[in-house]
C-alpha cells in the first residue's frame, strides 16, 4: 500500500517551536554571512513547516509527501549542485551541511528525503551523467517536482555492496534489469530511481530507471519503530527494459555509489548534530522548569553533569563537521575522514538523545517532546549509510593499511 492512500492524519501542534541552537564556542564567528543566512532561512523553514506537523506523522508512521514541493521551493535539494541544473543551487559545503544539521534538528527522516536527493541523486546524475540526463532530470530534482531514490542495498548485501546481484543484459536497443534493492528511502514515492547493477562482465554501472517502466516496482515496507515519518521500500526489477541513455556514462564499478555515499554521509555528520541539539536544548529547558524537591532539577549536580558533558559532546562534533566541510569545500576530504565524522557524530547524538531522555523521566518517553522520535530515527542513522563497526573499520584500515572486513 503507498503512503498515499492512507487519510491525511496530520494534526497541527500548538506547541511553539522555541529551539536556541547552542553555540559554545562561538562557531558563527566562523561562518560567512551566507552560510548563516542559509541556516537561518532553513531553521526558520523547520519551524513553520515541520515542526507542527512531525510529531503527528511520526506517530501515524505518515510520510508528509507535500514537504517535497516545500523542500524544493527553500532550496533544500541538491544546494551543491550549481545553476542552470538547481537554479537555487552553486553553494558551499559547510552551507549544505547547515542546511542538513537544521532539517535533522526537525527530523532524521525528514533530512534522510532531502539527503537522498541531493548526495545520492542529483550528486551521480551531475557527476557521472550525460549533458542530457543533467538537463532532463536535476531541474525537476531540484524543484521538487520529482523525487528520487537511491538503490544500492539489497537484502543479502548491505556492508557488502561488491555482493550485489542485481543485474543487467545488454539488449541491443536497451538494458534488461533484474534484481531488488532493500530499505530504499523514498522509493513508494520516488519518480526515478538511481540504481547500482552489475553487467554481463559483473562491472558495476548506475541506470536511472523511471516510475512507470513495465516490471519497475517499489513495494512499501510498514511496521518500523525507526524514520517513521519518512517512506521506505524495496525496489523490484523483473525484466525491466531501461533505454540505453539511462545509463549513467561517466563512471564504472563501485566508485560511482560510494563516492555519493561520501556525500550523504558528510551530509549525515551535520544532521546528526541538529538532532543532537534539540534533544540537548529540549532537556535544559525541562530541567529549568521541573520542580522536585523545592528546586528545579537543574540545580542538582547530576543534572548538571550530564548537560554539560552534551553540550561539549555537541561542540566537539561541532568542531569537527566544520572543518570536514574545509576540507570538502577544498576537495580535500577524504573517505576515511568522512566515516569519522560520521561515526562519532551518530553515536554522540544517539548517547544525548538517551541522556536527554533521562533527564525528562517518564515524559522522556512521551510525544508531547521529541527526544524518543530522535532517539528512534537515530538507530537508523547510526546504520545506514555504513554501519557504527564498519565505518570504524574504514578508520582502522586508514591507520594500519590492512582492510579487516576483507
Amino acid at each position: 500500500m503507498n503512503t498515499q492512500d492512507i487519510a491525511n492524519p496530520i494534526q497541527i501542534s500548538q506547541k511553539p517551536d522555541l529551539f536556541e541552537s547552542p553555540d559554545f564556542y562561538q562557531i558563527d564567528d566562523l561562518l560567512t554571512d551566507e552560510q548563516k543566512m542559509v541556516r537561518e532561512t532553513m531553521r526558520a523553514f523547520v519551524k513553520r513547516e515541520i515542526s507542527p506537523i512531525i510529531e503527528s506523522c511520526a506517530q501515524s508512521a505518515y510520510f508528509p509527501s507535500f514537504i517535497v514541493r516545500k523542500f524544493g521551493e527553500v532550496g533544500a535539494f541538491g544546494p551543491t549542485v550549481p545553476p542552470p541544473y538547481n537554479p537555487n543551487g552553486g553553494l558551499d559545503y559547510i552551507a549544505y551541511g547547515l542546511m542538513m544539521q537544521e532539517i535533522e534538528r526537525g527530523d532524521s527522516g525528514m533530512r534522510s528525503t532531502a539527503s537522498v536527493q541531493g548526495s545520492l541523486v542529483m550528486f551521480p546524475i551531475y557527476q557521472y551523467g550525460s549533458e542530457a540526463q543533467r538537463q532532463k532530470y536535476l531541474p525537476k530534482l531540484a524543484s521538487g517536482e520529482m523525487l528520487g531514490c537511491f538503490g544500492l542495498t539489497e537484502a543479502d548485501f548491505g556492508s557488502n555492496p561488491s555482493g550485489m546481484r542485481t543485474h543487467f543484459e545488454d539488449k541491443g536497443d536497451h538494458y534488461l534489469l533484474n534484481g531488488s534493492k532493500m530499505w530504499i528511502s523514498n522509493s513508494p514515492e520516488a519518480d526515478i530511481a538511481v540504481v547500482w547493477a552489475k553487467n554481463e562482465e559483473g562491472r558495476v554501472h548506475g541506470l536511472i530507471v523511471e516510475r512507470g517502466m513495465e516490471g519497475f516496482s517499489t513495494p512499501e515496507i510498514h511496521n518500523k519503530w525507526s524514520l517513521r515519518a519518512s517512506c521506505t521500500g524495496e525496489l523490484v526489477f523483473d525484466n525491466v527494459k531501461v533505454p540505453k541513455e539511462n545509463l549513467l556514462p561517466n563512471v564504472s564499478g563501485l566508485k560511482g555509489p560510494m563516492s555519493c555515499l561520501d556525500n550523504a554521509r558528510y551530509g549525515i555528520s551535520w544532521g546528526a548534530i541538529g538532532a543532537a541539539m534539540d534533544c540537548y536544548d529540549t532537556a535544559r529547558r525541562y530541567a529549568l522548569e521541573r520542580i522536585q524537591f523545592d528546586k528545579p532539577i537543574a540545580a542538582f549536580q547530576l543534572t548538571q553533569k550530564k548537560l554539560a558533558e552534551l553540550l561539549t559532546e555537541i561542540t566537539k562534533a561541532q568542531l569537527v563537521s566544520w572543518r570536514l566541510g574545509i576540507l570538502k569545500n577544498q576537495g580535500k576530504a577524504t573517505t576515511a575522514q568522512i566515516s569519522l565524522a560520521k561515526r562519532n557524530n551518530v553515536a554522540m547524538a544517539l548517547n544525548t538523545a538517551r541522556e536527554a531522555r533521562q533527564i525528562l523521566g517518564g515524559m522522556g518517553i512521551s510525544g508531547e517532546y521529541p527526544i524518543m522520535r530522535h532517539m528512534m530515527n537515530l538507530e537508523s542513522v547510526v546504520t545506514y549509510e555504513g554501519t557504527h563497526d564498519i565505518h570504524l573499520l574504514i578508520l582502522g584500515q586508514e591507520i594500519t593499511g590492512i582492510p579487516a572486513y576483507r
